[in-house]
């Protein structure tokens, strides 16, 4: 299943759309029980939306706390996708009930929403596991090294490796760089691996050169088919991590902060070494 819904020139990842359907529903829901009761119920869930949006997130800056700390302004930049979306239900469930105990004419409509929503979003998010394609092996992708020699990516197994998937003209590929070349230092358990994305070698030894990128193992390929195999074929940057048998853990389409590195890391079951000042 492709990790991410194209529209227009947006990438939006599924789970996101998932929540947000999820939330919708419940609204619904509760807004047509409302309907009836005239309880107020609309503002009491916006306020049970924002508790829960919060603690999710500050659930996965506390998480992360060492890496926040390096870069405090990051915490405001919600654009890695980092939540933690089991303690944000939670928070929100145990807000929707204090808020029912104080009013109790808001309670159907407002455990109603709470409990569609939650139903939806624990069912599309375990239909998306279940076709995640956590099938997808190294072993499927064959890449060439910057003097042509072809190399096959099943040949990384043995440790968790990390493949990102990029190209010179892409902005948010050249930003991401000096991140995952720091990673490298700070995780030498992992194998890091850069399949650029149908470019020739002198283009990419000539990027690398003017930003002083120093990166272990940058790989070709030339038609974009590694990439294809790996299922990573929804746009650029995208990075597949992988846990040291050479299944698929995790995939994420777009610009990596720091601390969604850290998170994506996790799932591959990487030791972490401690953490380096970026």
């Amino acid at each position: 299943m492709n990790p991410v819904q194209h529209i227009g020139s947006l990438a939006l990842p599924w789970p996101l759309l998932l929540a947000a359907g999820a939330a919708a529903l419940g609204l619904a829901v509760g807004m047509v029980l409302d309907r009836r009761q005239a309880a107020g119920f609309w503002a009491m869930a916006w306020r049970v939306l924002l508790v829960t949006l919060l603690a999710a997130r500050l659930a996965f800056v506390f998480e992360y706390r060492e890496a926040f700390l390096q870069a405090p302004l990051d915490i405001l930049d919600i654009r890695d996708g980092g939540w933690n979306g089991q303690i944000g239900v939670i928070a929100g469930w145990l807000y929707a009930l204090a808020l029912m105990r104080r009013q109790p004419s808001v309670r159907r409509p407002l455990m109603a929403g709470m409990g569609s929503s939650t139903a939806a979003w624990v069912l599309s998010s375990m239909a998306l596991l279940v076709h995640a394609g956590n099938d997808i092996r190294l072993a499927a992708a064959t890449a060439r090294t910057l003097d042509g020699t072809q190399i096959e990516l099943q040949s990384f197994s043995g440790k968790p490796t990390v493949v990102n998937l990029w190209a010179t003209w892409c902005p948010p590929c050249r930003r991401e760089m000096p991140l995952l070349q720091q990673a490298q230092i700070e995780h030498p358990r992992v194998h890091f691996v850069f399949l650029n994305q149908g470019e020739p070698a002198e283009e990419v030894r000539r990027f690398l050169a003017s930003r002083q990128l120093e990166l272990s193992h940058v790989l070709l390929d030339p038609k974009g088919r590694a990439g294809a195999n790996l299922g990573g074929q929804t746009g650029l940057p995208t990075t597949l991590f992988f846990d040291a048998r050479g299944r698929l853990s995790a995939r994420y389409v777009g610009e990596l902060s720091h601390e969604t590195l850290e998170q994506m890391l996790a799932s591959t079951g990487a030791r972490h070494a401690p953490a380096a000042a970026r």
